[in-house]
Parts: structure tokens; sequence; C-alpha cells
């Protein structure tokens, strides 16, 4: 990705339609978190990148939102997460996804809206920033659309997600 300008919200009239691009990266969908309406944007697989969790003696207490992401991945870096600093590096906005948000982006890769995934058969396990327990965090398939806990010491695919919200 480049070092675009990244609007700070757009107009529902503004928005491409699904799979076109948006704020550096792919529109995705638009979904509801706390009252507040967003457009899902995909960074593509040059954001990508592998890593663990945490540590599994790391304490995260923050992030067990099964639907937001950018807060999880926040309190994912302030306990030290390696692949949440990262994450938050990449730009505005981004963020590692909670367990519905990639659930959203595997739902339209698998619905042909957007076209992400290469060769599921690859690498196809990536992070959620959704802690289950201490020693677990949510991990995906993208060929299966299985989400599944596994150990947060184990390394898996990232990839990274940015939201904006949607002026009505």
């Amino acid at each position: 990705m480049t070092d675009k300008i990244i609007p700070a919200a757009i107009a529902a009239a503004d928005l491409p339609a699904v799979g076109q691009p948006l704020a550096d990266g792919i529109f995705v969908t638009r979904y509801w978190l706390n009252g507040v309406e967003y457009a899902l944007v995909e960074l593509g697989a040059e954001q990508e990148f592998e890593g663990e969790w945490s540590a599994r003696d790391q304490s995260v207490e923050g992030a067990k939102s099964y639907s937001d992401g950018l807060a999880n991945t926040v309190a994912m870096a302030e306990a030290g997460s390696l692949i949440a600093r990262k994450a938050l590096e990449i730009g505005e906005s981004v963020f590692i996804p909670a367990a519905l948000e990639l659930n959203l982006l595997f739902a339209a890769n698998d619905a042909g809206e957007i076209n992400s995934f290469e060769d599921p058969h690859l690498n196809c396990w990536y992070w959620s920033s959704s802690k289950l327990s201490a020693d677990l965090a949510l991990r995906a398939d993208v060929y299966l659309n299985l989400l599944e806990p596994y150990n947060r010491d184990w390394e898996f695919l990232v990839r990274p997600v940015r939201r904006i919200p949607i002026l009505p």
C-alpha cells in the first residue's frame, strides 16, 4: 500500500461497490459496531504477515471483543503483542480483525465479492484479535470457513484491515 490520505469518514453515497478500491485497500462490506456503521476495508496480501498472537504467559485483558478488532488490537499492543504493534504501525485505522470482522472478510471472499486469497489451501490459518482465555485466541481458516481456539504462542498469518465510519 502507499501513503495515501485515508478519509476520517465517508458518506454512504460515496461508497464504491464491494470489491472496488477504497482507502488504500478493497471495500469488503458495511457493518455496525456500537451504534456506528463502518466500511470494512481489506488491505491485501502485500500487508499480510506472520507471528504469534502473544506469549502464553502474557496478560491481555482488553482483547475479549468478538466484533471490535481495533479495541482488541490496541489492548494487545499495550500488553506487548508484536503482531498488534506491527498492524497498528501499518497506518491509520489499521488493525487485526476481530472474529466477526475476519468472518466478514472470509464470507466476501467465499462469495467471490473480493478476490483476496489466491490459493486458500496454502497458509489458510489467520489470527483474529479475539482472545478466548488466558492461553487461547481465535484463529480462522479461510478454506474451511472455520473459527477455532488455538494456543496464542503459535505463529499464524495476520491479514490487517481498516474501518472507516460511514456518514448517513
